[in-house]
């Protein structure tokens, strides 16, 4: 069989999987690749070289450092004091807390974000007697769209730079995928300060539902050593270029400061690594590079452009793989959707002789507009019995959301495509 079609129809089943979820999320990932290599699509080498990549010690770098801002406070004392200065007023509440989250997300996880700020917020609520559900709402809205700040800010972001230089380009800077998120961001922040907010149901949080919390005594010597460590490394992977310091190195270097600190423990940075995401990257770049190699992706590409016209706009190509990107991520992981695309993507601006640059960023962004349905990302679902949503409140919020989202790529791609490399 031609490795073309192998490589495709090894796709199809890894996207079943990652669909449906009926085997663990990595365990698709590294089979799909074990699969190439069993039918002779990729060497041995080729099989586990995402597990050397050099984007999967960056990951775990930060993970790290995350781990040390919730482990010494730091997080958690900058989200506090943010939300408790906003007051009781909804609408200040909403603001600052966006903001934070959003912040916060940039650099750190935003599943972690979410868990140590959603007790804090629900209590507010509880002493005002306010709503809380539009809080909770706009804080998972806000820890989504966070991520597409930087390119540490969420996996899918770090998987399409990764996905740039398996395919021979150079990869994404730190904050390039600002030029949507800045935009993305405050776009979320008004819409959920306007229509979302009235969109949101109006439920009440019970009272006694954090009332057994327990969290540890603060540190204010290594919080402040945490934050010098995370200022140093983001400001380093900022100026890589200049310095000459791979962002790979920056975050090793980082959590390693974290760890000689004391910040974090030895056992507390390994579990605060997202094992997961670590070996579902390292399962599809592999992937990605057999649809190149073995002329798989140009077969969908072909097909994509047959559908859509001989000699599509670019900007057309922009909206098709953010529609594809941002459905499947309402249902699967978000990881997942944006590695099973990347590929893709690469392929159908090859086709069109266009840079790749603005398709996969829009994909990435895509990814992390998973905003319609309470197991699109980890956020979402953290809120979903606290804040008593319905399936059909998160459709309700997020599905203008989305178009909102889509509004901003369409206006903001075209005003940077030309300064993207061809």
């Amino acid at each position: 069989m031609d490795s073309a079609v192998i490589t495709l129809c090894v796709l199809c089943v890894a996207g079943f999987f990652f669909a449906t979820e009926l085997i663990p999320l990595a365990v698709t990932a590294m089979g799909s690749a074990i699969l190439l290599g069993l039918f002779g699509v990729l060497t041995p080498a080729q099989v586990y070289s995402g597990l050397s990549n050099s984007t999967v010690v960056l990951f775990a770098g930060m993970f790290v450092i995350g781990a040390a801002m919730f482990q010494t406070g730091l997080a958690q004392k900058i989200g506090v004091t943010v939300v408790k200065k906003a007051g009781t007023d909804e609408k200040k509440l909403m603001l600052a807390l966006m903001v934070i989250t959003i912040v916060l997300s940039g650099v750190s996880s935003n599943t972690a974000t979410v868990a140590c700020l959603m007790p804090v917020v629900v209590q507010i609520c509880i002493a005002a007697h306010i709503p809380v559900s539009s809080q909770l709402m706009g804080m998972a809205l806000a820890a989504n769209v966070g991520g597409t700040l930087t390119l540490i800010g969420t996996p899918p972001n770090i998987l399409m730079s990764a996905t740039l230089e398996t395919s021979g380009y150079s990869p994404f800077g730190f904050f390039e995928f600002a030029l949507i998120g800045i935009p993305l961001s405050l776009a979320g922040v008004l819409y959920m300060m306007t229509a979302g907010r009235r969109l949101c149901p109006h439920n009440y949080a019970d009272n006694n539902l954090f009332d057994q919390e327990s969290a540890e005594p603060e540190n204010p010597r290594k919080m402040l050593i945490c934050a010098i460590i995370l200022i140093c490394v983001v400001v380093a992977m900022v100026l890589e270029k200049d310095i000459g310091v791979p962002m790979q190195t920056s975050a090793i270097i980082g959590a390693l400061a974290c760890v000689l600190t004391g910040c974090v423990t030895e056992k507390q940075a390994y579990q605060g690594i997202d094992w997961v995401t670590i070996f579902l990257f390292a399962g599809m770049l592999p992937l990605a590079s057999a649809m190149d190699k073995s002329g798989a992706g140009k077969m969908i590409a072909d097909f994509v452009i047959g559908l859509i016209g001989s000699e599509p706009s670019p900007m057309v190509i922009v909206v098709a793989m953010f529609i594809l990107s941002c459905g499947l991520t309402q249902f699967m992981s978000n990881t997942a959707s944006a590695a099973l695309l990347a590929p893709i993507g690469i392929s159908i601006a090859q086709s069109i002789g266009a840079s790749p640059y603005p398709i996969l960023m829009t994909i990435g962004i895509a990814a992390s507009c998973a905003f319609t349905t309470p197991v699109a990302t980890p956020p979402n679902t953290l809120v979903l019995g606290p804040g008593k949503f319905r399936f059909i409140d998160y459709v309700k919020v997020g599905i203008p959301m989305v178009i909102v989202a889509l509004l901003v790529c369409v206006v903001v791609i075209p005003i940077f495509w030309p300064f993207f490399p061809g």
